[in-house]
């Protein structure tokens, strides 16, 4: 649970900050109607919170002295007042505020809440500032710290190639064009077509008036681009936005490779992962194991306890199951249907089977007296044109095991 303090002294704010609260099941709010009280609380406990929502214009503090209070605690803020003045909001981005929203509608409550709640997630991202001018580079610095990012520095292109080596997990790179050495767009060019970094975000940014540099920046591969100069909030905009599209795509590719119930494949990229393993094991002449998994009598589950139950049952065999199998490329085939492809004999996979077996009488799936879990496997060994022929071998197998009382495996070597 997250905990954020708000600061606002409008019984119709604070209506609907509250209704927007019982909202979220992961924030906790603790309303102050004044400066005074905000200080008390931040005297005591300031390190229990994650974030503040602060209006400007408070009895005690009419000028916005609480951005200071609540900055000095290095907690941080998102200001949303009802009151827009250009200059005032400038200053409040050089002080470090997360963002300046006008309350204008409910879009404005619902993105201060989309702010909170990326703060959190922002703190797993690392951005790398490639830019040879301290001052750009301690202003840009100053302006995602507030969003509460990991930052890293590179001042020219050698540098930044060698700091991505060191920072492999960097997520997105913040581009300066005219630095000494490797040029931005070169940089891009490396990173892309030489690095293959497809997954790195790349934000070009330049002072150069010619509108066709920002087009060699997209057309070599960067994400985005930015005309120097540039204002904080231009520049927290276009972050959130690339990393929000990045979290998306990601979101679709997790959708489109992984069962949504139980974290494994689905039948698309195991075949495809399957066939990856199948095609060295070709090259290398060495046979793979295709094992075909059933949970016994697990519809008598559904009936007995409700598909959640049943649901919770397929969740805690598939954790059970990577577990058993952390080196193999495991598929839910579809209901209570589960599969692999191994590296390993068929009786390496038989015995690791059977372990998992011993450890699925033990999964507490629902409280009190339950059914075990149970499951009857076949396992084939060899070599074919495609995954799909061995697992349909396998399936065989499974088959038989099915008509002969269910709750073992049975193995198969190609002769």
């Amino acid at each position: 649970m997250r905990n954020i303090l708000v600061v606002e002294d409008s019984p119709l704010v604070l209506k609907i900050l509250n209704r927007q609260f019982k909202q979220e099941k992961n924030l906790t709010s603790v309303m102050c109607a004044s400066a005074g009280e905000a200080q008390l609380m931040l005297e005591t406990s300031s390190a229990l919170f994650d974030a503040a929502i602060v209006d400007l214009n408070l009895p005690d503090a009419p000028n916005g002295e609480i951005v200071d209070l609540i900055l000095s605690y290095k907690v941080p803020c998102v200001v949303l007042t009802s009151s827009y003045d250009e200059q005032r909001r400038d200053d409040l981005f050089m002080k470090g505020v997360v963002d300046y929203v006008i309350k204008e509608s409910q879009y404005s409550y619902d993105y201060v809440f989309r702010l909170i709640h990326r703060l959190e997630q922002n703190r797993k991202i690392k951005i790398m500032i490639a830019e040879d001018s301290s001052s750009a580079r301690h202003f840009i610095h100053r302006v995602l710290s507030s969003h509460q990012y990991q930052i890293v520095e590179a001042q020219d292109g050698e540098e930044t190639l060698k700091m991505l080596e060191q920072h492999a997990d960097t997520d997105l790179l913040i581009l300066d064009h005219g630095m000494p050495g490797i040029q931005g767009f070169e940089l891009v060019k490396i990173l892309r077509q030489k690095q293959k970094r497809q997954d790195l975000l790349i934000l070009g940014v330049s002072a150069d008036p010619k509108g066709s540099l920002s087009a060699m920046f997209i057309k070599h591969g960067a994400d985005d681009f930015l005309r120097k100069p540039f204002c904080a909030e231009e520049l927290t905009c276009r972050v959130m936005a690339m990393v929000e599209r990045r979290d998306l795509t990601q979101a679709l590719r997790q959708a489109a490779l992984f069962d949504s119930l139980t974290g494994l494949y689905n039948r698309r990229a195991f075949y495809a992962e399957g066939g990856r393993v199948l095609k060295q094991a070709q090259e290398l002449q060495y046979p793979i194991s295709v094992a075909v998994i059933d949970l016994d009598y697990f519809k008598k589950i559904n009936d007995t306890y409700g598909h959640s139950v049943g649901d919770n049952a397929l969740k805690l065999f598939s954790r059970a199951f990577r577990k058993a199998f952390t080196d193999d490329v495991l598929v839910r085939l579809g209901g209570e249907e589960f599969g692999l492809v191994s590296y390993h004999s068929s009786e390496v996979v038989a015995e690791r089977l059977d372990r998992l077996r011993r450890d699925c009488q033990q999964i507490a799936y629902a409280e009190g007296d339950i059914t075990p879990l149970s499951f009857s496997a076949g396992v084939y060994s060899g070599i074919a044109d495609s995954v799909d022929i061995l697992l349909h071998l396998a399936d065989q197998l499974l088959y038989q095991v099915k008509h002969q009382g269910r709750g073992h495996t049975l193995t198969e070597q190609q002769g």
